[in-house]
């Protein structure tokens, strides 16, 4: 790959794009209604081969000395992806000058792939002020050059004087990957109101360690709930919590392992004995809800239906981490709701 100049100043040319069979399959992408959208508008061009079409969103500054040398200067790419940082602008004599972050990543037809990144400026001339023919927001200059980091992290943090995007929540973006990667394909498709599963509830909370001295600061543990799945009488979610110490981890929820016997051996007859064998975990936590004033998830666990068997859970922070301590069984079928509570670190003695 070669530089090549884009208006005025020195720009990165792409050793081209050469006529792929897979050119056509490249998503057509026409947008003029930002600043962000001409520029991948214009790599939609280039990847589908419409030079025409790319030279068009460029102003009276040309990014090449003339349209064949800007044709020319693509062969022997086969493809071209791009992706746009946070956008700035700032206002000028009847114009507004976007500033654009760009990074491109350039593959040839042999497979092998190049990063580069910079800034483009697009200016948008005042309608109003404007004579015939009418001129749509364009491409003013621009210039990238090699980049030495991964494409996903190669898009510059700003451009000129323009502020820095907001800085991502590293957490939040760990907890949403994490959640997607082990839960995607085992949880509804949507949550109840309709929207694609993966954002969650999300809750700070603040505390001192038990050993902590007056004077030391408070710590923090972030809570991160998603919603996963819904049947008749129970919904799922899973959570996550998220420290300065363990990072990001899922919430594993203790649960006892019990030993249920009925009169008769008959489970819609009376419950004769209720014993804890043991314990497990689960990181599914049923009809759940966090409660901030008392920094309790609790849970409800529905056997068989509404106001019917049932278990349910207490589960407390304190100290960095939620504990098990309190557990209700409702093991009748009777349809009745008289729950036994089997395990009981809540209440005072």
């Amino acid at each position: 790959m070669r530089h090549i100049f884009l208006a005025a100043a020195a720009f990165l040319s792409l050793s081209s794009i050469g006529q792929s069979a897979l050119a056509a399959d490249a998503p057509y992408i026409d947008d003029r209604s930002s600043a962000d959208a001409v520029i991948r508008s214009l790599y939609s061009a280039i990847n589908r081969h419409e030079f025409a079409r790319a030279w068009g969103y460029f102003g009276d500054t040309k990014p090449a000395k003339d349209f064949n040398a800007f044709v020319k200067g693509y062969d022997g790419t086969d493809t071209v992806d791009v992706k746009t940082g946070a956008v700035s602008d700032e206002g000028a004599a009847g114009s507004i000058y976007y500033s654009v972050p760009v990074a491109i990543q350039a593959t040839d037809k042999k497979g092998e792939a190049r990063v580069f990144a910079g800034c483009y400026t697009v200016r948008q001339v005042n309608a109003q002020i404007q004579e015939p023919p009418f001129q749509p927001i364009f491409i003013d200059k621009g210039a990238l050059k090699p980049s030495t980091e991964d494409f996903d992290s190669a898009v510059p943090a700003s451009c000129g004087d323009g502020p820095p995007p907001p800085k991502k929540d590293e957490a939040l973006e760990q907890a949403k990957k994490a959640f997607l990667a082990t839960y995607g394909g085992q949880c509804d498709k949507q949550d109840p109101d309709g929207k694609p599963i993966g954002e969650p509830e999300v809750h700070s909370i603040h505390y001192k360690d038990k050993d902590a001295q007056a004077a030391d600061p408070e710590r923090e543990t972030r809570l991160f709930r998603f919603f996963c799945s819904m049947a008749a009488y129970n919904e799922t979610a899973v959570y996550y919590v998220a420290d300065d110490v363990n990072g990001v981890t899922q919430l594993q929820f203790t649960e006892p392992d019990l030993d249920i016997r009925y009169e008769n051996n008959n489970s819609e007859g009376k419950v004769e004995s209720i014993h804890i064998i043991g314990f497990k975990t689960s990181g599914w936590a049923t009809n759940s809800d966090y409660d901030e004033n008392t920094k309790t998830i609790t849970t409800s666990d529905k056997w068989r239906g509404v106001g019917d068997a049932s278990s349910s859970g207490t589960y407390l922070f304190r100290n960095g981490d939620f504990s098990l301590v309190q557990y209700d069984v409702d093991a009748s079928y009777d349809g009745e709701m008289n729950p036994q509570t089997i395990i009981d670190y809540n209440t005072a003695p």
